[in-house]
């Protein structure tokens, strides 16, 4: 496993762990204090901001999964990959392409995200 599929492995667990707590613990051992956090629907700053938004996803899709959607491909600082939400096993709700960039200590400090497949309103 590369750094960066640890990276990822450890991003996608913050958006799938349920216990406030224990959220942000990882919101703070992953993430920059002064993170970005960028997609069609959300645009927010800081640890304080990602964890509402988490949190606030998650009451969207109650008892959803995101679960990794195929290889990291990385280089220097950055990385992207594919994501997906939905009940597991089963075919996902939602399917995202994600950006991440980590600062000189390894946090993430900004991730840009996409929206490939989403449920029609």
């Amino acid at each position: 496993m590369s750094d960066f599929d640890s990276v990822v492995e450890r991003y996608l667990a913050v958006w799938n762990e349920t216990d406030a707590a224990a959220r942000r613990k990882r919101i703070d051992d992953l993430f920059a204090e002064d993170v970005r956090y960028v997609d069609p629907l959300a645009a927010v700053t800081g640890r304080d901001a990602l964890d509402g938004l988490v949190g606030a996803v998650q009451q969207q899709f109650p008892g959803f999964t995101f679960s990794p959607g195929g290889a990291v491909d990385a280089h220097h600082d950055q990385a992207r990959f594919t994501w997906n939400l939905g009940a597991v096993p089963g075919e996902p709700l939602v399917v995202g392409f994600d950006v991440a960039e980590l600062d000189e200590d390894g946090h993430i400090k900004q991730v840009l995200g996409f929206l490939d497949k989403v449920p029609a309103a």
